[in-house]
């Protein structure tokens, strides 16, 4: 059994309207005690570290942040998301945390870690803004399938499911933004592999799971959001762990728990669109 504590969204930086950051190194502190207790094999951190201003403020502000990250005597592991990524270059946001950034895979024993680094950033001076999912992040995630030999967490910041984002504060009415252009790809590209797989993700600021081709994708809480929890911080963490099945527990004032078992082999394709008037048979 391997135990994954998890945070995500931190948003280290001046409160708004739904995010909570002036409460987030309080909480942070706090889920680095509450980590030490508990004694997982490893800690993940989602992505999100702060809410950015500018490059000078988000290189204190990371630095606030990573400076309690410290304290976890656990292994940390750490994913870059698009307001670490809006000042911050992969290679600054290494220099602050003191760790590589990129893509790998980690071996747990009877289950392996796929951290898909992939880029986060939001592109906003184009035509279209939002996610632009690099050619070199799909063959990376495409190979890593392939070649998986035992059942496979993919941990990112930004989720693949697809999953609809009807009452999300956030994405509801920009649902482009809450995933990549590329996702569909991205789904085609993990469900290559012939092993049981189980994805998590940050980004969206909420719990839910989503089963997609046999593939559970899971999206952890933000700790410091409060759109579910009437304008106070969520203090969401999790605690995941893989055995035979996957049993995640998010914590905190809008808590979450499931028990899951990733499909050995992928669904049947969906069936090809129809007339209406075969609809209902």
């Amino acid at each position: 059994m391997t135990r994954i504590a998890i945070v995500t969204d931190i948003h280290h930086g001046a409160p708004s309207h739904t995010k909570r950051g002036d409460t987030a190194l309080e909480l942070l502190a706090a889920f680095a005690e509450w980590t030490n207790a508990q004694k997982p094999d490893m800690v993940l951190d989602l992505g999100d570290r702060i809410s950015d201003v500018d490059s000078q403020t988000d290189a204190r502000l990371e630095r606030e942040v990573a400076e309690i990250f410290a304290r976890i005597d656990a292994p940390v592991h750490h994913v870059c998301g698009n307001h670490d990524r809006d000042h911050l270059s992969v290679a600054e946001n290494e220099e602050i945390l003191g760790v590589p950034l990129v893509s790998e895979v980690i071996d747990l024993g009877a289950w392996q870690l796929a951290l898909w680094r992939a880029d986060a950033r939001i592109h906003r001076n184009v035509p279209r803004p939002g996610f632009d999912l690099p050619e070199s992040d799909l063959l990376w995630l495409s190979r890593m399938a392939q070649q998986a030999a035992k059942p496979t967490l993919l941990a990112s910041h930004v989720p693949i499911s697809g999953h609809a984002q009807t009452g999300n504060y956030y994405f509801q009415r920009s649902p482009g933004l809450s995933t990549y252009p590329q996702a569909e790809r991205a789904r085609a590209a993990l469900a290559q592999a012939r092993v049981p797989v189980a994805a998590i993700a940050g980004h969206v600021h909420w719990n839910t799971v989503t089963t997609v081709d046999g593939i559970p994708h899971m999206t952890q809480q933000s700790l410091t959001e409060s759109f579910t929890t009437a304008g106070e911080p969520a203090r969401a963490w999790g605690m995941l762990e893989l055995g035979d099945t996957v049993h995640w527990q998010v914590f905190g004032d809008d808590p979450f728990e499931t028990r899951l078992t990733p499909a050995r082999h992928r669904w049947t394709p969906a069936l090809a669109p129809r007339p209406a008037d075969l609809a209902a048979e």
